[in-house]
């Protein structure tokens, strides 16, 4: 096998392989996991199909100029986004930006800060859980 042939042949494989864990993040995933629990015991898993949700849809209750996470970050999780003042967001998807959701306060200052201006509340535990693990899908 050529040089060109395996290089090509270790970008296919680096884009199929799924976003690796980390331990930081899953620390923090751990945390949010044990505050639902103490919450609702009935509660049994974060979900991506409900942290999608609530990362496309229109939400009420925020400020009139940021409804939805997308306002800002993109309706694509893996693309740029911008912020109001038009500054650069990296992407929030894990796949395209490893660091996203691995510092505790770095996470605790977006998601209260993100939160009361898009739902106009805090998040609740199994909201971050949902939201961090749609992010890890994709």
């Amino acid at each position: 096998m050529n040089k060109t042939t395996m290089l090509a042949l270790t970008a296919l494989l680096a884009v199929q392989l799924p976003v690796q864990a980390n331990p930081a993040r899953d620390a923090i995933l751990a945390g949010f996991a044990a505050q639902a629990k103490a919450a609702d015991a009935t509660f049994t898993a974060f979900s991506a199909e409900r942290g999608k949700r609530l990362f496309l849809d229109q939400h009420a209750g925020g400020k009139p100029k940021t409804p939805a996470c997308t306002s800002c970050h993109s309706k694509d999780p893996l693309a740029n986004g911008k912020t109001r003042a038009g500054k650069v967001i990296k992407p929030i998807a894990v796949s395209k930006n490893p660091a996203r959701f691995t510092k505790v306060k770095k996470v605790a200052k977006w998601f209260r800060r993100n939160c009361k201006s898009v739902l106009g509340r805090e998040c609740s535990a199994v909201e971050k859980g949902d939201f961090i693990t749609y992010m890890q899908s994709q």
